[in-house]
């Protein structure tokens, strides 16, 4: 009976190994304790029908993984990974009616974008279309706990927050997170696109690029890229619905731009990118979201065959769910830190 009782012993001892090493749940990202970050004060103001501040007593917690890293001069320093529980900036704003200044001109929210700031002067834009626009939602939070994602193996416990934090997921360097949040401004894009003589059969055959408002580059019909990409997708607006399932092949706009717009802080927390067509249908997205993303949907520059509508070329979103910021006919690409634009007050 001894002898029995050793070689199941022997025999089970791995399986109890294992179950003493398994927390209970399938989850890697709640097998640390979590951290209180404390809530913050929330003021909503800017271009809103009702300003004034938040209340996030009945909101849910949602929660981002992210990998944290911060820039360095050129490079990317790690920082960390962790768990983020939060509330989302989509649920935030959700019930922030827009009162959009240049509505009479161009009354969709594509334009629209919003500047988080705290009290140590940190100041960071996010678009509309980051918030709204994505196949995946609730990436951006601002954050009243954390948790740490350890190694199983080297058990490295990262630095660990200790303020509420605005989060962006979506982001592959992190600079864009900042401490202590407390006001969320929504803002239009202040410049005027006036439709440019003939808008029935759309065509732009140079687009001029922009920084700081004077033309710096210009990309021209037939012109020659380097690296290109492919995406399927269900193209799908948010209007008129389905458009169809099509193929959009281009380059990305961040090889196209990167010589002229090198990244800094500044630029990953306050850049803008304004994407204008021949007829004033625009886009607004933030440097970050072209230039800094970690899902690999690179937003596109799409060549249109010679002499077709919507031509030279076109702009696809592909991580957007609705089509709307897609751009036909694209005739400005304009770049802008936030404080050099001026808004009526």
């Amino acid at each position: 009976m001894r002898r029995i009782l050793l070689t199941a012993m022997v025999l089970l001892a791995p399986l109890m190994i294992a179950r003493a090493a398994w927390d209970g749940t399938n989850d890697f990202y709640d097998d640390a304790p979590t951290a209180d970050l404390g809530r913050p004060r929330l003021i909503v103001n800017g271009e809103v029908a009702d300003p004034g501040p938040i209340d996030l007593s009945r909101m849910p917690l949602r929660s981002a993984i992210v990998k944290e890293t911060r820039l360095t001069g050129d490079t990317a320093a790690f920082v960390g990974a962790y768990r983020y529980d939060g509330y989302s900036l989509y649920d935030i704003l959700d019930r922030c009616v827009v009162r959009k200044k240049n509505e009479q001109e161009f009354p969709r929210a594509i334009d629209v974008f919003v500047v988080v700031s705290n009290a140590a002067g940190d100041q960071v834009v996010l678009s509309w279309g980051e918030i709204y626009y994505p196949n995946d939602r609730h990436r951006i939070l601002v954050a009243t706990r954390v948790a740490r994602i350890v190694p199983s193996k080297t058990k490295d416990l990262w630095p660990l927050p200790r303020r509420s934090r605005l989060v962006v997921g979506p982001d592959l360097v992190s600079d864009r997170n900042i401490d202590e949040p407390t006001t969320i401004t929504v803002r239009s894009y202040p410049r005027s696109f006036p439709p440019a003589g003939e808008t029935s059969n759309l065509h732009s055959p140079v687009i001029h690029v922009y920084h700081a408002g004077s033309v710096e580059d210009s990309i021209t019909a037939g012109q020659r890229f380097g690296t290109m990409a492919e995406y399927p997708t269900v193209f799908y607006g948010r209007g008129k619905g389905i458009h169809g399932i099509s193929r959009f092949r281009g380059a990305p706009l961040k090889s196209l731009l990167a010589a002229s717009w090198s990244s800094s802080v500044a630029s990953l927390r306050r850049g803008l990118v304004t994407v204008a067509a021949l007829d004033g249908y625009r886009s607004v997205f933030t440097y970050a979201e072209i230039f800094n993303r970690n899902d690999q949907n690179e937003v596109l520059l799409v060549p249109r065959a010679a002499g077709q509508e919507g031509g030279a070329y076109s702009l696809f979103a592909p991580a957007d769910f609705f089509s709307d910021r897609a751009v036909k006919a694209v005739t400005e690409i304009r770049y802008d830190l936030l404080d050099s634009l001026v808004f009526d007050r």
